[in-house]
């Protein structure tokens, strides 16, 4: 079959999109598919696309997706890299970039195939074969004996494991109001995998920091896209040097996966995921805080003070962005589950609160005019993600939505609208989820 297709079935189609409502935005999603020729690659492997790329069921196709604003799931994965992650939204593929919906991210240690991705570069061609072989982590800089370590050295060191959460820095951007540029996050770019690997004190240590150092910059070998600089970011000795800050080689029992930083990265928990270098070849010991391109003007920066949402401040009041902020999310009910009016429903989900400790967790089912204390159970690391749980009774038939909002024990909540910045970092908003009740 010739799945090429042709400009008057092209404008056919996007005829079909106008006339089913689109918006502007998937408009131009499908212009740029098309364009790029990326839809007649993805019909050129079979499936469900081939029915696009033809006449006949293509036309129910289009207007039951299209027309709606939504796009074919299969549009949104590379299936070279993605096979390993089912279910994932995939914000873009170069590079890729991913994360889950709140539902999937129920279980108290994420499994591998659900944690998200968040990658500046392409993943580089040792991650992509699994291939350890010449693989070399240096240690250089303000220290005493720099090093070049073997994964057999890292090995050999005393070895730790624990549970420890992973966030983007931009997590939630997509809730920001005004919208931010940059990938429109939901809530699912977070995860709390099982690390093993070693601390990183214990290698700074052995390389003897000087008295000079005050700061680590982290490198990887994950090729830049165009003109970008390599990806590096780092963190002051202090966190560096803190007992839970790692240099990990196993996720959940085994090998990091390509995706995620095969075959060694940084776990800096706590942090925002940016400092947990993937795919890790160098740590440089600075004496000065960190000034590669990621950790200037507003990458991975925030607002020394509060701005008027949508006002940019100028780059000089911008500060490095670090630890997280509290947050809950909502993993049970699912978004847009259907449940009986009268009836107890479960409900819970994971809590979590950047150097702090999560105090409580509340939840209100008429939309903050009242809450109710849910149960919290500690992680069983410092960095695990709490988990709480509670039931509630939606009184009557029709739309409801539950929200979750978290207490750190400095008092700190989850705002109802929460502050803006430009880049959209260190989202918190409190998490609402729509149910229907059925009588």
């Amino acid at each position: 079959m010739d799945s090429r297709i042709s400009p008057d079935r092209r404008a056919h189609m996007r005829e079909m999109l106008v006339d089913g409502g689109a918006d502007a935005r998937t408009l131009a999603r499908f212009d740029a598919v098309v364009s790029r020729r990326r839809f007649v690659t993805l019909v050129g492997r079979g499936g469900a696309l081939a029915a696009l790329a033809t006449l006949g069921a293509s036309d129910v196709a289009v207007r039951g997706l299209l027309g709606r604003g939504l796009l074919p799931a299969a549009w949104a994965q590379d299936p070279k890299t993605i096979p390993d992650k089912p279910g994932m939204i995939v914000h873009n593929t170069r590079p890729i970039n991913g994360e889950f919906p709140a539902h999937m991210l129920d279980d108290p240690v994420t499994p591998t195939e659900r944690h998200f991705v968040r990658n500046n570069g392409l993943v580089p061609e040792r991650a992509d074969k699994r291939d350890v072989h010449g693989w070399t982590l240096t240690v250089d800089g303000e220290v005493h004996t720099p090093l070049t370590l073997t994964l057999d050295d890292l090995m050999k060191m005393p070895t730790v494991t624990f549970p420890a959460l992973i966030e983007c820095g931009g997590n939630g951007r997509g809730l920001f109001e005004p919208k931010v540029r940059g990938n429109q996050w939901g809530q699912g770019a977070v995860a709390c995998s099982e690390w093993t690997g070693v601390r990183l004190r214990d290698i700074l240590r052995r390389a003897g920091l000087k008295p000079s150092a005050v700061y680590t910059g982290h490198y990887g070998e994950d090729p830049p896209i165009g003109k970008a600089q390599p990806f590096s970011r780092g963190v002051p000795i202090a966190k560096a040097m803190e007992e839970h800050t790692l240099v990990a080689y196993r996720m959940n029992g085994t090998p990091l996966d390509p995706l995620n930083g095969f075959p060694v990265r940084l776990v800096v928990p706590g942090w925002i995921g940016s400092c947990s270098q993937k795919w890790l070849t160098r740590v440089r010991v600075r004496d000065t805080e960190h000034d590669a391109e990621k950790m200037l003007g507003y990458s991975y920066r925030v607002p020394a003070y509060p701005v008027v949402p949508g006002k940019i401040p100028p780059k000089e009041d911008m500060v490095v962005a670090t630890a997280w902020v509290v947050k809950s999310m909502i993993t049970t009910p699912a978004a847009e589950a259907q449940v009986r009016a009268g009836d107890s429903v479960p409900v819970r989900g994971h809590a979590w609160a950047g150097e702090n400790r999560v105090a409580r967790v509340r939840v209100s089912t008429d939309y903050g005019e009242t809450w109710t204390s849910a149960t919290v159970k500690p992680g069983p690391s410092k960095y695990a993600w709490a988990r709480w749980e509670t039931a509630v009774r939606l009184p009557g038939k029709g739309y409801h939505e539950i929200w979750a909002q978290a207490v750190d024990d400095t008092g700190d909540a989850q705002p109802l609208r929460q502050p803006w910045n430009p880049r959209g970092y260190l989202g918190n908003v409190v998490h609402r989820v729509g149910v229907v009740a059925t009588a």
